[in-house]
């Protein structure tokens, strides 16, 4: 629909491919599961994007530019799981390659709009929140925090506050302060040394921060007050507010917000970056109500293909996680099962083939199918089956239904209904079981997937 070709990058990568850009920025090469071949180190990607970096530079000669690519698969990080967050988990990535446009950001924006609307998650459901890390580095340089002539200077520093700023929507706007200050003691004892900064220094950063999200105009206004006296931060207002243009011109200025608090946390983006969190509440383990949170997330890495090539070569690119995704759409639907395939049953052994017929018959007309392969003892260990595979219908043809030349089909989702409790009205309106001419078998089965 977007133009983008799939691209599939190896699971494995050498640790210099994949660069020193993970999720914490003060601990390189941790976060990764990684080993030793040969004296070289490699290691499981933990994302998809410094993979397609490598492959940028690499065939930067013949790929088309701009190049547009998306790619889903699995992806490692040796963290401590939580709820909805693992070890190993499946992303779904959109990137544009070779573009400095900012028509590339905001069709990212619009595209990550799109898919949430595809699967049920309608406005105001979510929010996709957009910031610039020119403007943090801006918001940094006016704190006289970073030397806009020596910003490599402060790197160390820059990463300490950055983390600490990221932390707003958990800590809120005292935990920052602590961490931006002298440090901040949580529940458990535990102290966390803070970044120290001046009191001066303190009040620009949290003013930043409290710039709002309610109206981007009025949002763009203050970052302009606050930092467009800074090379960075004017450059990182002007393209926030191209891109917010851009998505206003297609219509989805609705769920994109502008919001000084998004970070981001690989270091690796250098301009424009983005969020997409889910709004409607969900009930923990514990039964607490909490929002559902961030479900997507990218931005701009302009320098991520110049470490193999030394050449400037810009990129944008957005990724949803998939595994997050599906546990939001759970959270939000409890009753969300996907349907299993339809279940041919076994009644004689003899009749296999025809059986196997029946199957390819409902597989050539686009209906999941299957023949149940276990012990076939008796009906009600394959109608459990069934049950346990969340089957909608269940086919089933004896001996005498041979002679009569047809085929019993059981509407398992009508049982279901009725076990929940359906209507009388609806139990005589459509009975859970009736045979049909085996000539019908295709025909009547599509029927009762239709009905649901």
């Amino acid at each position: 629909m977007y133009g983008f070709d799939p691209l599939e990058t190896p699971a494995v990568e050498t640790l210099d491919a994949l660069g020193k850009f993970l999720p914490d920025t003060d601990r390189p090469n941790e976060g990764v599961f990684a080993w030793r071949d040969d004296g070289d180190w490699i290691a499981l990607r933990y994302d998809l994007t410094a993979p397609l970096a490598r492959v940028a530079a690499q065939y930067r000669n013949t790929l088309p530019l701009p190049y547009r690519r998306y790619a889903i698969g699995p992806v490692w990080r040796n963290e401590k799981p939580g709820v909805g967050r693992f070890r190993q988990f499946y992303q779904c990535d959109a990137d544009t390659v070779g573009t400095s446009s900012m028509a590339a950001d905001a069709e990212l924006c619009i595209l990550t709009a799109t898919v949430l609307d595809a699967v049920g998650i309608p406005q105001p459901e979510y929010r996709i929140r957009i910031n610039n890390r020119k403007i943090l580095d801006g918001v940094l340089q006016a704190a006289g925090i970073l030397d806009p002539d020596n910003p490599e200077a402060g790197a160390e520093m820059r990463g300490t506050v950055l983390r600490a700023m990221d932390k707003l929507d958990r800590l809120g706007p005292e935990g920052v302060r602590l961490l931006l200050g002298k440090g901040r003691k949580d529940a458990s004892g535990d102290f966390t040394k803070g970044a120290g900064l001046t009191g001066v220094q303190l009040d620009v950063v949290m003013q930043f921060l409290a710039s709002g999200v309610a109206d981007a105009g009025k949002t763009l206004s203050c970052l302009e007050d606050l930092v467009g006296g800074t090379g960075s931060g004017a450059d990182g207002v002007a393209e926030l507010s191209e891109m917010m243009q851009l998505v206003s011109a297609h219509g989805a200025a609705s769920g994109c917000v502008v919001d000084p608090s998004v970070v981001r946390g690989l270091a690796y983006y250098t301009g424009p970056v983005i969020e997409a969190e889910l709004l409607f509440t969900v009930t923990d383990a514990k039964g607490r109500s909490q929002q559902f949170g961030s479900i997507a997330g990218g931005g701009r890495y302009d320098g991520l293909v110049r470490r193999f090539t030394g050449q400037d070569v810009p990129a944008t690119g957005i990724s949803i996680g998939i595994d997050r995704l599906l546990a939001a759409l759970k959270a939000r639907q409890p009753n969300l099962d996907a349907a299993g395939p339809v279940i041919v049953t076994v009644m004689d052994r003899d009749q296999m083939p025809e059986y196997q017929l029946m199957a390819a018959e409902l597989r050539a007309a686009g209906i999941r199918a299957e023949v149940f392969l276990g012990n076939a003892r008796n009906i009600g260990r394959q109608m459990k089956y069934a049950d346990q595979r969340n089957a909608p219908v269940a086919v089933i043809a004896g001996s005498q239904e041979r002679e009569q030349g047809v085929v019993q089909l059981k509407d398992l989702l009508l049982g279901r209904k009725l076990a929940e409790g359906a209507s009388h009205e609806e139990w005589k309106a459509r009975p859970s079981q009736l045979a049909v001419p085996r000539s019908q078998l295709v025909e009547q089965v599509r029927r009762l997937l239709t009905q649901g």
